[in-house]
Formats: C-alpha cells, sequence, structure tokens
C-alpha cells in the first residue's frame, strides 16, 4: 500500500514569480470606486468637509431644529444690539434677529448651489458625451458653443442677464417672482453660462473611454448605441465631471452670494448671506454693529471651503497618480 499525503493549501499555492502575478491580479481586480473609498476613509479633510455640509444641509432643510425665531420679524426699538443671551448674533437695523436670519440664509444659498450644479451636470454631461461620442460636425458644433458661453465671464453675465428677466413674470415657463422664482433666476443664469466646464470635461472622459476594448467588444457584438452609452461609456466617464461639480458647487453659492452683495440676485422675501451681507453695508459706513456683517460671512466662507475641500478630497480619491 502507498502512503498519499493529503494535499494542503500550502501546497496549491503559487510560489515564486506566481505568486506575485496572482496578488497583481487581485489588486487590479478591485474597483475604482472600491478605491476611491478606502482613500476616502483615510482622509481626515473628507470627513470634516462632510460634517459641515451635514450640518448646512440640515439647517436648510429644517432651520427650526436651530431657532424659534422668525427671521422676518423685526422690532426697530432693538436695532443695532449686539451679541446678547437673547440674540446671541445680534440684531440688524431692524431688529431682525441676525442669528434666525443667519440660519434661514442657509437654505437658498444652498439651494442654488445644489440646483445650479445639478443643471450644469446634467446639460454639460449630455452635450460633452453627445460632442464626444458622435464626433464630426456634432463634435464642433458643440465645442465652439462652449467657447462662445466659456469666454462670457460667469459674474457680468449674471448682472446682464437677471436684469433683462428681473421685470419678466416667466422665462422659458419657469416663473421668475417670489421666492423660488427669485431663486430660479439664479438658477438658470448659473446653469445657461456654467455647463462648457463640465462639457469640456466629460468630452474628453468619453474620448478616453471610446477607444477601450469593452466599448469595442459591445459594438462587435452589435448593442445598440444607446446601449454602449448606458452600460458602458456614461459609468466610466462619469467619475471626473462629478468631482469637478462637487468643487463648482461651493462656487456657485460664492457667486450667488456675489450677485446678491451687488443687489442683482436674491433680493426679499428671499433671505440669503449674500443678501444679509448687502444690507449690513449701510451700518458698515457708520462703523457700528460690524456683527451683521462678521457671522453671515462666516458662515458663507464655512460653506464655501467646505464643498471645495470636499471636491478636492474626492478628485485626490479618483486619480489614479495620487496612489
Amino acid at each position: 500500500m502507498t502512503d498519499q499525503t493529503p494535499t494542503t493549501t500550502e501546497d496549491t499555492a503559487p510560489t515564486g514569480p506566481d505568486a506575485g502575478s496572482v496578488a497583481e491580479d487581485a489588486a487590479a481586480s478591485r474597483s475604482l470606486t472600491a478605491d476611491a473609498w478606502r482613500s476616502l476613509r483615510r482622509n481626515p479633510f473628507f470627513w470634516i468637509s462632510a460634517a459641515l455640509i451635514l450640518v448646512f444641509i440640515v439647517m436648510a432643510a429644517f432651520p427650526g431644529l436651530f431657532t424659534d425665531q422668525d427671521p422676518n420679524y423685526g422690532v426697530l426699538s432693538r436695532g443695532r444690539e449686539g451679541p446678547s443671551a437673547e440674540h446671541w448674533f445680534g440684531t440688524d437695523q431692524q431688529g431682525h434677529d441676525v442669528f434666525a436670519r443667519t440660519i434661514y440664509g442657509a437654505r437658498a444659498s444652498i439651494l442654488v448651489g445644489l440646483l445650479a450644479t445639478m443643471g450644469t451636470l446634467v446639460l454639460g454631461s449630455a452635450l460633452g458625451l453627445i460632442a464626444g461620442y458622435l464626433g464630426g460636425i456634432a463634435d464642433t458644433l458643440i465645442s465652439r458653443l462652449g467657447d462662445i458661453f466659456f469666454a462670457i465671464p460667469l459674474l457680468l453675465a449674471g448682472i446682464v442677464f437677471i436684469s433683462s428677466i428681473r421685470e419678466e413674470e416667466s422665462v422659458l415657463g419657469i416663473p421668475t417672482q417670489g421666492y423660488f422664482g427669485l431663486v430660479l433666476q439664479v438658477v438658470l443664469v448659473l446653469v445657461i453660462f456654467g455647463w462648457p466646464s463640465v462639457m469640456r470635461l466629460m468630452r474628453s472622459a468619453v474620448i478616453q473611454v471610446k477607444p477601450n476594448d469593452y466599448v469595442q467588444a459591445a459594438r462587435a457584438l452589435g448593442a445598440s448605441p444607446g446601449r454602449i452609452i448606458r452600460q458602458h461609456v456614461l459609468p466610466n466617464a462619469m467619475a471626473p465631471a462629478i468631482v469637478v461639480s462637487t468643487i463648482n458647487l461651493g462656487a456657485y453659492i460664492s457667486v450667488e452670494a456675489t450677485l446678491s452683495f451687488l443687489g442683482i440676485g436674491l433680493q426679499h422675501p428671499a433671505i440669503s448671506w449674500g443678501v444679509m451681507i448687502n444690507e449690513s453695508l449701510v451700518l458698515l459706513r457708520s462703523g457700528s454693529a460690524m456683527h451683521t456683517l462678521y457671522f453671515p460671512a462666516l458662515f458663507l466662507s464655512l460653506a464655501v471651503l467646505a464643498f471645495i475641500m470636499l471636491g478636492d478630497a474626492v478628485r485626490d480619491a479618483f486619480d489614479p497618480k495620487s496612489r
């Protein structure tokens, strides 16, 4: 009878050069999203920015959790009071509670940033996808159109565009009066003049993805262009556009604040940090009640910084060269 030695895992495990190749294959099989999330979890700036953004989103969605004061209720006799136990951030010239207005101001600012970002992402990605995938005359027309809009300064475009439609009741079927009408005015101008940057990035990503083997294999198997775009091109080309849109969100909040500060963007009855900074100009000229400027400016700076930090963290996580 011959002895048969039981086979163990160690006996079948590859050794030498084969072991290295197996490890490389396992590492290569990990998805880009999994690697990006692993990198984000180790980045402290991601958690700091995510926590700040969460606070601002909750503040915008549920301001009643932070204050029970009416931001539009003012008492002239208590105007220009400094921070106190009753009014944490003091009061403005009209006797409004600055803390309540700062909390409610997050709603319009965050809403403008989110809607403008989604609008530019959808429009820019769609046009960039068409230009990059089809090429030819479609690519030329969309790229030249993007160059025209890209050459127009965003702030200048906002001033001219909003001033021209301020008295109109609706534009493209979108109402321009009332709270949401004022918000949609700013969102509309940001989308119309902000999509070229996303389009350029999406076009470049599609051009890089289109020659890949899995796209050519799907085309050879008879897949329709729509199916190729949905299942192969779009999922592998969206990451750069999403990263840049995250960074742009903070920039759009800053643009809204600048337009409101100039008296062109949001106006009464809308409350935003830019509107509050604009209203504090009268007090600043007299050198009194500086708190009416400091607190909304602080919240605005933190919100913009948080979104930019998040965008930088996501960009580093999705960039293979950083790992």
